[in-house]
């Protein structure tokens, strides 16, 4: 794996981490203020739910560079190697295709949100939206980086534990 990918893997890892801690701190302060304090600040819940959404949106590219999304890939190992590439290949561009796509949808999507406000934060819908956008094109950044075909290291680790 070359070493700006890993960086960039990294980072959004050290991101979503640090969205994830920030999440569990305010949970944890909302249930001492509802249960002890008698009441819990009305925004806390969607903050809550916003920083999940962002923090599994920041890690979706740097799972799939580490092989971490969920996928089957009898097929692959089932074929001789010349035609495993084709399905490879089919794949990256079946993904790349989708994600891009769907990183264009959800930034219109986003945008066009903003003519309303959140209910708990009152902040303008785009900005939470904003987080799909983001993390489809991070995702695409990092699939279309990789390439369609793993490093021989790589495949020896995630090819599956079937072996014939």
């Amino acid at each position: 794996m070359p070493a700006f990918i890993k960086r960039v893997r990294a980072l959004l890892f050290n991101l979503g981490a640090l969205l994830l801690l920030l999440d569990l701190l305010l949970l944890i302060y909302g249930v001492f203020a509802r249960y002890l304090l008698g009441s819990a600040p009305i925004w806390l819940d969607e903050m809550a739910r916003y920083l999940i959404i962002g923090s599994v949106m920041l890690v979706l590219g740097a799972l799939w560079v580490d092989g971490g999304h969920m996928r089957i890939n009898l097929l692959e190992e089932r074929l001789p190697a010349h035609l495993a590439r084709w399905v490879r290949l089919y794949q990256w561009l079946a993904a790349t295709t989708f994600f891009a796509f769907a990183s264009w949808v959800s930034l219109r999507y986003a945008l066009d949100a903003g003519r309303f406000r959140s209910l708990g934060l009152g902040v303008s819908r785009t900005w939470p939206l904003l987080s799909l956008p983001v993390g489809f094109s991070l995702l695409t950044l990092l699939i279309l980086l990789r390439g369609p075909w793993p490093a021989a290291s790589d495949t020896d680790e995630t090819a599956g534990s079937v072996q014939p």
